[in-house]
């Protein structure tokens, strides 16, 4: 088991999983790296075989009712969950407890937001078949997915959702206000991106972006944004249109 020394104001995730070895991963690099380096948020990687039962550490079992594959048994999944919880708040809101599915809510921006500003969070990364339902809901876990597809683990979705709610905490990218203006921050796909040379294999950065009249260029780049923004995610457009005809009211 892992001894956790108190860290005050660092935000922190607890991931439950087969494959520990897998992290920190790409956490690891860049400036989420160097954040994790510099204390600015902590990271505990839970072995779930290190509560399994037998000479084999055994954690799953055959289905209830039949079935191919193996799902992970409620009272392992309890232990680790049950050490994982040592320490943090019992208030959900404050500490989520999330297991990596394909059948959950699916992962976004606002939910990263969300994460960002509690004070940690604990990932059970999912295999097998999936986890008994019986320790999801004793432990009021929540289910997430990061798309609508399928993988063979949790472990690269939880990587993915950590990451993106790391970035978001203070200090750690260099220039904070590079994420108010990106993709989703507002609902909206974010607009295309230019910089020197201003012309490249006859094509001209946009006289707009050159002018230097901050209101053009900000009305150009929310003109771009939705543009984007309804040809590629109608359904992002349609929840936007509904804000604001909300907001108008």
């Amino acid at each position: 088991m892992t001894d956790r020394p108190h860290l005050v104001g660092a935000w922190e995730a607890r991931v439950v999983t087969l494959l520990p070895q897998t992290f920190p991963g790409m956490l690891g690099a860049s400036l989420v790296g160097k954040a994790l380096q510099d204390g600015l948020w902590r990271l505990e990687p839970i072995d779930l075989r290190s509560f399994g039962e037998g000479r084999h550490r055994n954690v799953d079992d055959t289905p209830a009712g039949g079935g191919a594959g193996m799902v992970l048994r409620a009272d392992i999944v309890d232990r680790a969950l049950v050490h994982a919880a040592e320490g943090t708040p019992a208030d959900r809101a404050r500490w989520p407890v999330v297991h990596l599915s394909p059948r959950g809510r699916r992962f976004d921006q606002q939910m990263a937001q969300r994460w960002s500003q509690t004070d940690g969070i604990t990932l059970l990364c999912g295999r097998f078949e999936g986890v008994d339902q019986r320790v999801l809901d004793a432990h009021a876990v929540e289910e997430v997915s990061l798309g609508d597809f399928v993988m063979t683990g949790g472990e690269i979705a939880a990587q993915a959702m950590i990451d993106s709610t790391v970035r978001l905490l203070p200090g750690v990218l260099g220039n904070a206000a590079s994420t108010v203006e990106e993709s989703h921050s507002d609902g909206l796909l974010e607009h295309p991106h230019y910089t020197r040379p201003a012309e490249w294999l006859g094509m001209a950065i946009p006289d707009v972006l050159l002018s230097g009249n901050h209101a053009a260029i900000a009305a150009w780049r929310r003109d771009r944004a939705e543009e984007l923004t309804r040809e590629r995610r109608p359904d992002l457009w349609h929840a936007h249109e509904t804000r604001a005809l909300h907001e108008e009211e």
